[in-house]
């Protein structure tokens, strides 16, 4: 039986219309005569989507044992009813516990085999490949996955785009999800750059599928360029979780050259294997689109290059070893290895953790060659040595003195090459003994007979001693190129630190520690109070940073007041000169934070001086509106010439209840804007959840919050906060948004989670606030234009935004899809 044909509509995200174009080519299809069935359509309650379903047959959902009917389909009766073509939607949907097949993929490779066409859809973040990067870009790993092979073998691929603003249009408007959903996926992957970068994601791998396709096309008519050979590409896997990425990212490499794409895992020795997650990278292979080999090798390198000049291979990905360099020189590398012996074949190392590491210079000049090195030439020349006499003494008489001499110079020099100097003179002069020992009659005594063979005793230990010294002064020489490449690129980096935005002193000072492999470093400035001087600490790094001069090792003087005070070994020499540019750099550190410093505090007196500028100002406006309002009830009720009717009494007894309440918010609002200006907010810390602060914080509103929707979650995680502060944001934020938001469009909380973070939604449909202002929004006093005098006097917000980054928070502003403005309230999530 022929096997299906399938046609899948991908998309970036849910909503950009891949059910819709799927639904309206069934309809197409079905209009020319050809046989369609619903198999399995997912409408989410959208109307236009319903509509597309209209007049097609729809096959009926598989029941439950109960009778029951479930939301999966039914493949048997599908099977059954054997239609031309079969409408499944979510290729990527994982199946109801009970069902045969675990995944609906598997439902549709079923149809194929049968024989019956299908159309089906796909988001691009279901594919497997793709896992690290989708999680990369939303915060969040994909539940459902599709292997690659079964969408990038599919007959026809056709992408479905649109705008990540008109998305969110769609999505504002209802148009994708539920409204109990919508404020959920605009906090996650509905935001615009995470949108942004998906669709970009799709663009570029269908345009991969395309050069494959072209690639796969008929031959080159003659003359023309000639087709590329199809890459095959080959990655090796240890067993461990590392091996994850690196498939993932040669199975990306594959299908962007059209290839084919092998793993193989190597044995070390039959029947022993210590790879406990091989399994699943056998199962991830698979649903990329690979195949998976095991080898018996007795190295791993090798068995790696046997297998791929075998199997033409053109290109081997390698996950990047942790070995130390001794471990290396010791074990070999399997990484080097195989670049060694790879020959035209490809080799791409991938790192599994990026590991960026500050570029040290060390404070006394190298040898060039490590210890490790050092030691394993040493212990190597001392066996070699051991060898070697017990040869020559077998063959003492078959050898002249000169030859014998000739063999342990040639072992020194091995020697001096492999580890330097240090072991290379203990070589020559231990050979120096063996050969007088063993061989220089008469043997077995200290004594030489022949003068001759003194002189040449002698001449082989200045031989062996002058090579020794040559290596190791070439070794010396590139050590000092290195260390001046080190110390410029030192320099650059502190240049870079010092024009770069901020105050720069406690990393330079860092920086200096590491530089020069100090304990400790500090900053130390002489500040007179009164007739007395004390030292005070401007920046330290290190444990037990010195905190006067006394107690440093070294000082540099950086200015008349100011000094340089490390704790460590004594600099050398050579190392001076790069400290003294440290300390000029310091210097103008130091001055550059003086200046800031007085900057700042003449910034902050003009600030203060707009500050009670502003409150006088708002005090004789909007302070003596609701005292006048006072004022006048109590003098009505006062007045014994008028007799009040109970509801008028009532109505200014009201009166004054509610210009005290909204006095009293004013009040607050001044207290805690002053707090936050002097810096007197003290935090009282608890660990909470917004599901415990947003309801107190509603309860505290005029109306208690009882028109608003609020979503918030249980499950969120918990926050270190001040929860009183945090009630007093919140319901900052919700009086503001309420106060502009019409009555039939009530104020949305929604709560969610977000790499790492917690995070609160305030969303309305008031009128918005134009990006260009919203800086000036969160400054005291101000309403811009959105209200009247009745709403406060426009301390809120600013009072919001200082009790949330008091709390090492975040309160930042988005637009409402549709109109409107969202408040969004993020902080770290506690650790458990």
């Amino acid at each position: 039986m022929e096997r299906g044909r399938l046609r899948i509509y991908v998309g970036y995200a849910p909503g950009v219309g891949k059910t819709f174009a799927m639904l309206d080519e069934a309809r197409r299809r079905r209009a020319r005569g050809t046989d369609v069935v619903l198999g399995f359509v997912e409408t989410y309650g959208r109307q236009e989507v319903g509509a597309q379903t209209r007049g097609v047959e729809v096959v009926p959902h598989r029941s439950d044992d109960d009778g029951s009917a479930i939301e999966e389909m039914d493949v048997d009766a599908v099977l059954a009813r054997h239609p031309e073509v079969a409408v499944v939607d979510e290729l990527a949907h994982t199946n109801a516990a009970g069902s045969r097949n675990g995944h609906r993929w598997e439902d549709v490779e079923e149809l194929l085999a049968a024989g019956i066409d299908v159309l089906s859809t796909v988001n691009i973040h279901h594919l497997e490949s793709l896992h690290d990067v989708i999680e990369a870009i939303t915060g969040e790993a994909p539940v459902d996955t599709v292997p690659d092979a079964l969408v990038r073998d599919a007959d026809q691929l056709e992408l479905v785009d649109m705008t990540p603003q008109a998305l969110q249009r769609r999505l504002a408007h209802g148009n994708v999800f539920p409204p109990e959903r919508m404020d959920a996926a605009l906090a996650r992957t509905f935001r615009e750059e995470n949108l942004a970068r998906l669709r970009e994601l799709s663009l570029v791998w269908m345009a991969d599928r395309v050069d494959e396709e072209l690639r796969a096309g008929p031959s080159p008519a003659r003359g023309s360029e000639p087709a590329t050979a199809r890459e095959r590409i080959l990655v090796a896997v240890r067993g461990g979780p590392e091996d994850e990425p690196v498939v993932r990212r040669a199975a990306r490499m594959a299908a962007r050259r059209g290839g084919e794409l092998m793993a193989v895992h190597v044995i070390p020795d039959a029947g022993r294997d210590d790879a406990p997650h091989l399994e699943a990278i056998r199962d991830l292979v698979r649903q990329v689109g690979g195949r998976f080999e095991e080898v018996v090798g007795a190295r791993v390198p090798d068995a790696i290059l046997d297998l791929a000049r075998v199997e033409g291979i053109t290109q081997v990905v390698l996950g990047a070893g942790r070995r130390s360099r001794f471990r290396g020189l010791l074990g070999g590398s399997v990484v080097l290895d195989v670049i060694r012996g790879s020959g035209p074949i490809d080799v791409h190392v991938i790192s599994h953790e990026p590991a960026s590491q500050r570029a040290r210079v060390s404070g006394r000049v190298a040898t060039g060659l490590s210890s490790d090195r050092q030691l394993i030439a040493g212990i190597a020349g001392a066996v070699v040595l051991v060898g070697l006499t017990i040869a020559v003494a077998a063959l003492d008489r078959q050898m002249a003195l000169s030859t014998i001499m000739l063999l342990y110079l040639t072992v020194v020099i091995g020697t001096a090459f492999g580890g330097g100097l240090r072991p290379a003179i203990p070589a020559a002069v231990v050979s120096a003994l063996l050969i007088n020992w063993f061989f220089t009659p008469p043997v077995h005594t200290w004594k030489v007979a022949n003068p001759e063979d003194v002189v040449a005793l002698v001449v082989f230990v200045v031989v062996a001693a002058s090579v020794s010294i040559l290596v190791d002064r070439e070794a010396r020489h590139r050590a000092e190129a290195q260390r001046r490449g080190a110390e410029a690129e030192a320099l650059a980096r502190l240049t870079a630190r010092v024009a770069a935005e901020g105050d720069p002193l406690p990393e330079l000072v860092e920086h200096a520690r590491t530089t020069f492999g100090l304990h400790a470093v500090s900053v130390l400035r002489l500040r007179e109070d009164g007739d007395q001087s004390r030292w005070i600490r401007e920046a330290a790094a290190g444990a037990d940073a010195p905190t006067i001069p006394e107690e440093a090792a070294q000082v540099v003087q950086l200015g008349h007041d100011t000094v340089l005070a490390l704790r460590g070994s004594p600099l050398p020499a050579d190392r001076l000169q790069l400290l003294s540019a440290f300390a000029s750099q310091l210097g103008l550190a130091v001055r550059g934070r003086a200046l800031a410093q007085e900057a700042a505090a003449s910034a902050a007196r003009a600030e203060a001086d707009a500050l009670r500028t502003a409150i006088l100002a708002a005090v004789s406006h909007d302070l003596r509106t609701p005292l006048a309002s006072i004022k006048a009830s109590v003098s009505s009720l006062r007045d014994d010439e008028v007799v009040w009717s109970p509801e008028e009494t009532a109505l200014f007894l009201g009166t004054i209840e509610d210009e005290t309440d909204r006095l009293t918010g004013l009040v607050a609002n001044l207290l805690d804007m002053s707090r936050l200006q002097v810096g007197a907010l003290k935090l009282v810390r608890d660990v909470v959840g917004f599901d415990e602060v947003v309801p107190k914080a509603l309860a505290s509103l005029p109306d208690g919050g009882r028109e608003l929707v609020v979503d918030v979650p249980e499950t969120l995680p918990r926050m270190d906060v001040d929860p009183g502060l945090l009630e007093r944001a919140i319901a900052n934020i919700v009086a503001n948004a309420s106060a502009l938001t019409a009555p039939d469009c009530p104020v949305r909380i929604h709560g969610s989670t977000a790499a790492g973070r917690v995070e609160l939604r305030v969303i309305d449909r008031g009128p918005g606030v134009q990006r260009q202002d919203r800086e000036r929004m969160f400054r005291p006093f101000q309403r811009l234009g959105d209200g009247t005098s009745r709403d406060g006097i426009g301390l809120g917000l600013a009072v919001a935004k200082g009790f949330v980054e008091a709390m090492d928070g975040e309160l930042s502003v988005e637009d409402t899809p549709g109109g409107g403005l969202t408040m969004v309230l993020a902080f770290r999530a506690a650790s458990t």
